[in-house]
Formats: structure tokens, C-alpha cells, sequence
């Protein structure tokens, strides 16, 4: 099996942090290394995540001065050693067979890129039906103008590179554009899996808003191309902790 580099990226993230550091080391695949990428946090996330060293294979933590969804991705992708990478966000949660089975099906199924459905185990009817409504879009649209979760994404550093990264320029879909842009030449399709999504993004801006946003920004993609000034004056990194 492909040896793993995970990219995690964090602003502020010292409640969740551990608790994906804590799925990471219950894998039952282990030769994977975490690059854990901070935009300058304020609190003890960098700490956190620390902690947890002597737990997982190999660890590095690398702070930058600059924030940045894109930026710190391209940051994290340029540090790792293995061709195969993982996009995590830092409150995703993982089961403990997530790696093991994806790989299983990155290698069998030939995908150098891939998405991963969001999954609402344990969470409230409202939740399961918005996300199945946008996993029923996220399968639908793989087929021809491909979108994805930013918070679990599979590449490699081939694709990686030779797409240039992610857009660093663009404000709201960064994570669509790059699949987009890597399925021009690679197949791109979502894993027979799901991943623990925390509903904190959701519940503040509302699950339906949320969903209605990214429908119109996806549907604006399509025929206007990609935002990079911000057109639909949308923030982030304002969630409460």
C-alpha cells in the first residue's frame, strides 16, 4: 500500500485538533505522515496537535505568518515526502479502517484524485437529510463539472504540481476548482466512504443556507468561471469556537 502524507490545516483550532489527531493515531494503516500546516493561531493549537507526537508515525507542524485555505495546503503539499496526499481539515473525524480502506480503493479503482462523501453518523434527522441532499449533488456532478469537500480530498504530488496547486486567488470553491482542474486529465471520482464533517460551520450559518450558497456559487462557476474577487462577499473563518 501507497505511503500517506496528510496536510491538516488549522486557524484556531485547539478544540477540534485533538480529536483528529486522536482518529489519526487509532488507524489501522500507519505509514502515513501528518504535516500539520497553521495560519498563525492565537490559541494552543499548535500544543495540542504537539502532544500527540510520540502517537502517530511522524509529525511536523509548520506555522506561517500569512492566512490562507490555498496557501496553507500548497505550504503543507511542498513539505510532504510521499507522492500520495490527504487535504484534512482539523475537525473532520475519521474511523479507525478510514485509511486502510481508502487506499484499498485509490489503488484498486486506478484514482490518483478523489473526493470523500460527508458523513452524519450520530447527528440530528436535519443534518442527515442536508447532507445526503449534498452528497446526492457531489455524486451527480463528478460525472461532468466535478466539486468537492475541501475538508477530505486525495491527490498526489504529480497531480499536484503539474495543476500548479490550488488557486490561492480564489475566495469561495478553491477545493471545486481543483478537482475540476484535475479531472481534466486524471479520472476524478468520490470514494464508497464518508468522513466525520463537524456541524459547527453549518448550524451557525444554517444547514439550508449553507447548501443554497453553494449551489449558487457552483451554478456561477459553471458559467461565469472561477471567484477570485470575492463576488459573493463571502467570510470565512468567522465560525464561533
Amino acid at each position: 500500500m501507497s505511503k500517506l502524507s496528510i496536510v491538516v490545516i488549522t486557524l484556531n483550532e485547539e478544540k477540534c485538533i485533538g480529536r483528529l489527531m486522536e482518529d489519526l493515531s487509532k488507524q489501522s494503516f500507519q505509514d502515513f505522515e501528518v504535516i500539520l500546516v497553521d495560519s498563525n493561531s492565537e490559541d494552543s493549537t499548535c500544543e495540542v496537535a504537539s502532544a500527540y507526537e510520540a502517537s502517530l508515525p511522524a509529525l511536523t507542524i509548520h506555522k506561517m505568518d500569512t492566512q490562507g485555505v490555498g496557501l496553507g495546503r500548497n505550504t503543507g503539499a511542498k513539505l510532504a515526502k510521499y507522492e500520495r496526499l490527504l487535504f484534512l481539515d482539523a475537525d473532520v473525524r475519521l474511523d479507525p479502517n478510514f485509511l486502510t480502506k481508502a487506499i484499498n480503493q485509490l489503488e484498486h479503482r486506478k484514482l490518483e484524485v478523489a473526493g470523500v462523501y460527508m458523513g452524519a453518523k450520530n447527528l440530528s434527522f436535519v443534518h442527515k437529510v442536508g447532507y445526503s441532499l449534498f452528497n446526492l449533488g457531489l455524486f451527480t456532478t463528478q460525472f461532468v463539472f466535478p466539486t468537492a469537500v475541501g475538508a477530505c480530498i486525495f491527490s498526489t504530488k504529480r497531480v499536484h504540481d503539474e495543476i500548479d496547486g490550488f488557486d490561492e486567488k480564489i475566495v469561495l470553491c478553491e477545493d471545486c476548482d481543483y478537482v475540476n482542474r484535475a479531472s481534466k486529465t486524471w479520472r476524478f471520482r468520490f470514494l464508497h466512504l464518508t468522513f466525520g464533517f463537524d456541524p459547527r460551520r453549518l448550524d451557525q450559518e444554517g444547514i439550508f443556507k449553507m447548501g443554497a450558497t453553494y449551489l449558487k456559487a457552483n451554478v456561477r462557476r459553471l458559467f461565469f468561471g472561477e471567484m477570485r474577487n470575492n463576488e459573493m462577499e463571502y467570510k470565512f473563518g468567522h465560525y464561533n469556537q
